[in-house]
């Protein structure tokens, strides 16, 4: 297995959407493990092979407890075949280094895909737990998409990206989601100490990088 050097934003094939796999070859299943080997080595919890230089669907996934054994779901000709409720999400992104901004996302989603060995499955996310926004965001990955075409704030995000020294959001590729928005912001008002509390905590991420 080998450590694939892992392509930052701005390079063009991060905007391409992938191809999708005719056949699971050798060269398939090392690349997935490279992805795998890669992932881990950046500490991430999900990599798409488009962040790799492959223009090709798939994306890997583990979510699972940094102490404890690890638990990879390999994602093959992924489709989202159900989503529903909203959610604000505090995201990064392995081709964003230390790059983190507030994001829109689904609260529950379900995907049909192939495993490695090119089985069907189904794996399904709810309560907008990690697994659920992982999903989203390396599925993005497939389509071209970034993690901040679905910023709340895109000045925030701008002064992230800046702070980082990274391009700013490309506004062609911003996402209408003002049903989403709309649906977090009933949630916020609703919930207004669960609000402050994602917000307190929030500040305190960025202040650690700070640091």
């Amino acid at each position: 297995m080998s450590i694939l050097k892992i392509v930052e934003y701005g390079s063009p094939i991060l905007r391409e959407k992938s191809k999708e796999v005719t056949k699971i070859s050798k060269k398939i299943k090392a690349l997935i493990q490279d992805m795998l080997e890669t992932m881990y080595d950046a500490n991430g919890v999900g990599l798409a092979a488009s962040q790799v230089g492959q223009n090709l669907r798939i994306f890997v996934i583990d979510v699972s407890d940094p102490k404890g054994p690890i638990d990879p779901v390999v994602f093959i000709n992924p489709k989202i075949i159900k989503k529903s409720g909203a959610i604000s999400s505090y995201e990064g992104c392995l081709s964003f280094p230390k790059a983190y901004t507030t994001v829109r996302r689904y609260k529950n989603v379900m995907v049909k895909a192939l495993d490695i060995n090119g089985r069907p499955f189904i794996k399904e996310a709810k309560d907008g737990e990690l697994l659920a926004r992982a999903i989203q965001h390396e599925f993005d990955h497939l389509d071209g998409k970034l993690f901040i075409d679905h910023c709340r704030n895109r000045f925030d995000a701008n002064n992230v990206l800046e702070k980082y020294n990274l391009p700013p959001v490309e506004e062609e590729y911003l996402i209408d989601e003002d049903f989403l928005e709309q649906e977090i912001l009933e949630w916020e008002k609703a919930n207004p100490e669960a609000a402050n509390k994602e917000k307190e905590e929030i500040e305190k991420l960025e202040n650690s990088k700070e640091e």
